[in-house]
């Protein structure tokens, strides 16, 4: 018996040893998993986002200017002298009248202008004459009288209310009007002689 005991005993040691390496290896194992499991991969460090560029302000709208009012018309510094729905004006070798303003009556149906050219030019040099008309037909009439010399009014002109014949120095003329041909406003008075509606106009209206 105590031989089988000594003959058993290596071999039991033997499986012993064998037992313990097995231990020790899976304990091993286990500590080398624990360690793996509790190390955690170095976070990437994000690079830094590119800051985003500052909202551009939007353009200021550009302020609209306001819109200019209309200047006033001119005060008169001239007014014509007008006495039983009559007025006499002067002219003068300046290419001048002697009033810029003519206000007629309201009570008068029918109203006169006495032209009278007190320098001493010739007609055909330096004439005068008196066109009433609307403001906007100045200009065609003063153009298209070119034709007829005598009075620088075209025969027949029906944008002409009434005209006296172009005079010359020391020379008067008369037209006489109904007032109700001028109670519509935006009327004037002027000389259609070539070149002298610029220096020669005023206005005339029923007040």
């Amino acid at each position: 018996m105590a031989r089988l005991a000594l003959a058993a005993s290596p071999i039991l040691f033997g499986a012993f040893a064998m037992k313990s390496r097995h231990i020790l290896l899976a304990g091993a194992v286990a500590l080398a998993l624990s360690a793996c499991g509790n190390s955690s991969a170095p976070a990437d460090s994000a690079a830094p986002a590119d800051a985003a560029p500052a909202a551009e302000a939007p353009a200021a709208a550009p302020v609209e200017a306001a819109p200019a009012e209309a200047a006033p018309a001119a005060a008169s510094t001239k007014p014509a002298v007008v006495e039983n729905c009559a007025t006499t004006i002067e002219s003068n070798d300046a290419m001048q009248y002697n009033a810029d303003s003519i206000t007629v009556p309201a009570s008068c149906t029918q109203f006169t202008i006495n032209l009278k050219h007190v320098g001493t030019m010739a007609a055909n040099v330096m004439g005068h004459n008196v066109v009433i008309a609307k403001e906007a037909d100045m200009a065609g009439i003063a153009a298209d009288g070119a034709s007829n010399a005598a009075e620088h009014v075209k025969e027949g002109d029906a944008r002409s209310i009434a005209h006296t014949k172009v005079i010359g120095g020391g020379e008067s003329a008369s037209v006489t009007f109904d007032v109700a041909k001028i109670k519509d406003g935006g009327h004037k008075f002027f000389c259609s002689f070539p070149g002298h509606l610029a220096l020669m106009q005023g206005s005339i209206q029923v007040q």
